[in-house]
């Protein structure tokens, strides 16, 4: 059963115009780890997530995530415009490009891997906004969406789809590490929605296949 996986990150003594650049850092991780080297789209949330959007922004998508076309937002450009907004009960949420290898959907004959892209979001939270919510979820959390491509939990797990899922899992940990190096964070923690270990689910997924 595929999970919902997030990153949280925390910095000490943080002050609120001190997060456009560690969201920035965090953005910028993404291109040199799988992702994109621009911006999606830019909204921002007052007070909690049940309110609507003050400000939204969507730069648009390049398709394999060149440069050419001009799409997408370089991640300073980006938020520096969403952080114009700068309150203490505001979240500022941002999507990215990253890719990951997955079984072709649907499955040909022949088993084929592709890089399929999905949008991360990466959240900078206000330290008022929703009451407090940065404290358990972190000065900035990044959400990966779903982690099948992880586990591949519905595929056999042969020396092909076993080195796609070490590749991605080895990119995942580059990423967080590289994000919480460039951002200064000073505690990460790689967490899941139904509060499963991950490390744990896939040390039993890979030695279930061999």
């Amino acid at each position: 059963m595929s999970d919902t996986l997030y990153l949280s990150l925390w910095y000490p003594n943080l002050r609120l115009p001190g997060l456009a650049d560690k969201l920035t850092a965090v953005l910028g991780a993404f291109a040199e780890h799988g992702g994109e080297a621009r911006v999606y789209s830019a909204t921002v949330w007052p007070v909690s997530w049940s309110e609507t959007p003050i400000f939204q922004q969507v730069y648009g998508r390049r398709s394999g995530g060149g440069d050419a076309g001009g799409l997408g937002a370089e991640p300073r450009a980006a938020v520096e415009e969403a952080l114009q907004q700068l309150h203490d009960d505001y979240a500022y949420e941002f999507q990215i490009g990253w890719s990951l290898w997955e079984l072709e959907t649907p499955p040909a004959m022949d088993a084929r891997w592709v890089r399929e892209p999905r949008l991360v979001r990466v959240t900078g939270y206000g330290p008022l906004f929703d009451e407090g919510i940065y404290e358990t979820e972190g000065h900035i959390r990044v959400d990966f969406g779903s982690d099948g491509p992880l586990l591949e939990e519905g595929v056999e797990l042969d020396s092909v789809a076993a080195r796609h899922v070490e590749e991605n899992v080895r990119q995942l940990v580059e990423l967080t590490a590289a994000a919480e190096k460039a951002s200064g964070a000073t505690a990460r923690l790689l967490w899941s929605e139904l509060g499963e270990s991950l490390a744990k689910r896939l040390a039993a997924r890979l030695g279930a296949g061999n």
